[in-house]
């Protein structure tokens, strides 16, 4: 494979891709069929679930930044794109912080208004870090949750029963489009999306260190 096409995100992310769509709907059939709430959690937010999408960020972001690495596309600066990276993985934790010491109920929609602003900020700071790793995460990231996002609105509509429609209990009453909006749409393609690249990153960072280490092979 040409160093062109291993740089390329289309052709990097295929595979993984297609992995995480694999476990994506392994998890849906899992939770549909009441398997093992240890590998299929049903609950609202289903975390802690062995079985996610969520496990793969570390080990693609490792995947990625190495390619890439191998590749002649590194990071300019390690300590500058590890600095900035985090950067961005603070960045959520202490806008949180600071708005609960402000009075902002932990359970408002300003409180997830909070949360969604500093993840978009998160991002961006993010793909500023390795430009050529963060472009190729924030593509995975977007074939890895967008079709959540669909899961999660047919989910909704049918109620299901699965972590992807089960709402949060201080959710308040609404409809089904306005529900996978607010639990659905927005989280997958904000927080999660913020959540790969600034995850991936750290971790396609430390991948890069190794790469630059091994000799070519001859």
């Amino acid at each position: 494979m040409s160093q062109e096409a291993i740089m390329r995100p289309g052709k990097l992310i295929l595979v993984p891709a297609v992995i995480t769509l694999a476990v994506t709907l392994l998890r849906l059939v899992g939770e549909l069929q009441g398997w093992s709430p240890l590998f299929f959690n049903r609950s609202a937010g289903g975390g802690g679930a062995l079985v996610g999408i969520a496990w793969l960020v570390p080990v693609f972001g490792a995947y990625f930044g190495w390619k890439l690495t191998r590749a002649g596309s590194g990071p300019g600066g390690t300590g500058r794109a590890l600095g900035l990276t985090l950067l961005a993985l603070a960045l959520v934790p202490v806008l949180g912080f600071l708005a609960f010491q402000a009075g902002v109920d932990q359970n408002s929609f300003t409180a997830f208004g909070v949360f969604v602003a500093g993840s978009i900020a998160a991002l961006l700071i993010a793909l500023r870090a390795w430009p050529a790793l963060g472009r190729t995460l924030f593509s995975y990231g977007l074939a890895a949750r967008i079709p959540v996002a669909l899961v999660m609105l047919a989910a909704i509509f049918g109620n299901w029963g699965t972590h992807y429609d089960v709402a949060p209990p201080n959710l308040p009453e609404m409809s089904p489009l306005a529900k996978w909006f607010t639990i659905g749409l927005v989280p997958q393609l904000t927080i999660w999306i913020a959540y790969t690249v600034v995850v991936g990153a750290l971790f396609g960072i430390a991948a890069a260190a190794v790469a630059r280490r091994k000799p070519a092979a001859a």
